[in-house]
């Protein structure tokens, strides 16, 4: 599928893995860098660094964690990403993923809008309820039920204004009184959306949009979550009704020219690869190697 976005074209998401074979699923694979943003990429110029190595090495996205707070700093999505889109042409810019209860959903969607706009409607917004050890520190927690309700009523009001719809809307938790944020929608027909999390609510939450993305590795790049259970979870969100565009992303982590378990994720249903770049990985000059090396294909 292609999107014509301000005067550029844009691939839209593959199709999903079919019964094809093998050969067909790994073919379904897009690649992208994941940044861990603590350490080094506590600041954006590294990030920025990265990006431009990853486009000029054939990745096609830039996916950023969104942390409140972190020892050492955190680097912030919103201003990170900007830079990074006034850095390249092509990559998509991913965050990955807002924790929604902690924002307000105008301000929330002020933000995505703004940064679509940079970037000629580059932008997909990972979206999910967040952590308790992130929220908790700063007040921002709630119960796991109240912060779903959260996320579902403001998502919905995001798109719709990041669509330029001017908004009447008296929910459980939001209200907008005929209110507008953004003047036209840049990206058609809105901005992707992937949701974050393992729950069965998560992933019923993840079929009612555009794409799943799912955290496979700990901190030291172990793997929590072998293909065969990215497989079981990609069969639910099937049996849930997902169309043959949704897309479902896996993080992991790769030697230059080496597939490591990209076909087996392939095979279970990942129509995206995002390789993790962070601190404890290596130094800032390693990681720009191994992006510079290009995907694993």
């Amino acid at each position: 599928m292609i999107t014509r976005v301000g005067g550029r074209a844009y691939r839209g998401p593959r199709r999903a893995p079919t019964e094809g074979g093998r050969a067909d699923e790994e073919a379904a694979v897009r690649y992208g860098i994941e940044v861990v943003p603590f350490g080094p990429y506590a600041e954006p110029g590294p990030v920025v660094e990265l990006a431009r190595a990853a486009e000029a090495a054939g990745w096609e996205a830039l996916a950023i964690w969104d942390h409140c707070h972190f020892w050492g700093g955190v680097a912030d999505p919103w201003v990170t990403l900007a830079a990074v889109a006034c850095a390249t042409e092509r990559l998509r810019l991913v965050t990955d993923v807002v924790p929604v209860p902690r924002y307000r959903p105008h301000l929330l969607a002020r933000s995505v809008h703004a940064l679509d706009a940079l970037s000629g409607g580059r932008v997909v917004l990972g979206a999910g309820l967040g952590v308790a050890e992130d929220l908790g520190p700063v007040g921002d927690h709630r119960d796991d039920r109240t912060r779903a309700a959260m996320t579902d009523e403001a998502l919905d009001l995001v798109v719709r204004w990041c669509a330029g719809e001017t908004v009447e809307h008296r929910g459980e938790h939001y209200v907008a009184e005929g209110v507008q944020v953004a003047s036209r929608a840049v990206q058609a027909p809105r901005v992707p959306v992937w949701i974050g999390g393992w729950s069965r609510p998560a992933l019923r939450r993840a079929a009612r949009w555009d794409g799943w993305t799912a955290a496979v590795i700990d901190e030291t790049a172990a793997v929590r979550c072998p293909p065969e259970g990215i497989a079981g979870s990609v069969q639910r969100l099937r049996e849930l009704g997902v169309g043959p565009d949704f897309d479902v992303a896996v993080n992991g982590t790769t030697a230059p020219g080496e597939r490591g378990l990209v076909p087996e994720y392939a095979e279970a249903g990942a129509t995206w690869w995002l390789e993790s770049v962070f601190g404890l990985r290596g130094s800032h000059e390693e990681m720009l190697e191994r992006v510079a090396a290009g995907p694993p294909r």
